[in-house]
C-alpha cells in the first residue's frame, strides 16, 4: 500500500482544528501508521520548501510553519496520495471545494491547515525527512477487509 506524508500546520493547530481533521481522515477509512508533534525549524523548512526558498514569501512562510508545534503524520492506503490530496482541495481554501478539508475549513492559500505529499516520490522522501524508521509502524487494522474489497487488496 501506498503511503503519504501529512502536517497538520499552526493555522489547524491554533484554531482548534486538529480533532476534526483526524476525525475526518479516519472517518474515510485512512489508515494511520505514525504520528507525532514537532517543532518546526528553518532547517527542515529550507529542505522541505526548497522549492520556495527564494520566493518573497518564504520568510513569512517560514514564521507561520514555526509559530506552534505542528502534527506529521503517514497515512497508508491504496492510491493514498490522490486520495488525500482530493480530500484536502485547492491550496487556497477560498478556491477549495466544499467538503474538502481546506474548503470547509480555512480561508487562506497560506494558512491552509494541512500539508500533504504531492506524489508518491515526494511522500517517501517527505516520509523520511521528518520520520527516522523506527518511528514507523506497518500498523494494519483488523476492519481492513471493510476498507477495501479483497481485489483490491489482492490484484
Amino acid at each position: 500500500m501506498e503511503q503519504t506524508l501529512v502536517i497538520l500546520k499552526p493555522s489547524c493547530v491554533l484554531r482548534g482544528l486538529i480533532g476534526e481533521v483526524i476525525g475526518r481522515i479516519e472517518k474515510r477509512g485512512i489508515i494511520i501508521t505514525a504520528m507525532k508533534m514537532m517543532q518546526l525549524d528553518e532547517k527542515i523548512l529550507r529542505e522541505h520548501y526548497a522549492h520556495l526558498v527564494d520566493k518573497p514569501f518564504f520568510p513569512d512562510l517560514c514564521a507561520s510553519m514555526m509559530a506552534t508545534p505542528v502534527i506529521c503524520m503517514v497515512l497508508k492506503g491504496i492510491d493514498i496520495v490522490s486520495v488525500f490530496r482530493t480530500m484536502v482541495g485547492a491550496t487556497n481554501g477560498r478556491k477549495a471545494a466544499p467538503g474538502t478539508l481546506r474548503g470547509d475549513l480555512c480561508m487562506s492559500g497560506q494558512a491552509n491547515i494541512v500539508h500533504a505529499s504531492d506524489s508518491p516520490e515526494n511522500a517517501i522522501i517527505e516520509i523520511n525527512r521528518f520520520f527516522k524508521p523506527e518511528e514507523l509502524t506497518d500498523y494494519v487494522p483488523s476492519d481492513l477487509s471493510f476498507l477495501y474489497a479483497n481485489d483490491e487488496l489482492n490484484p
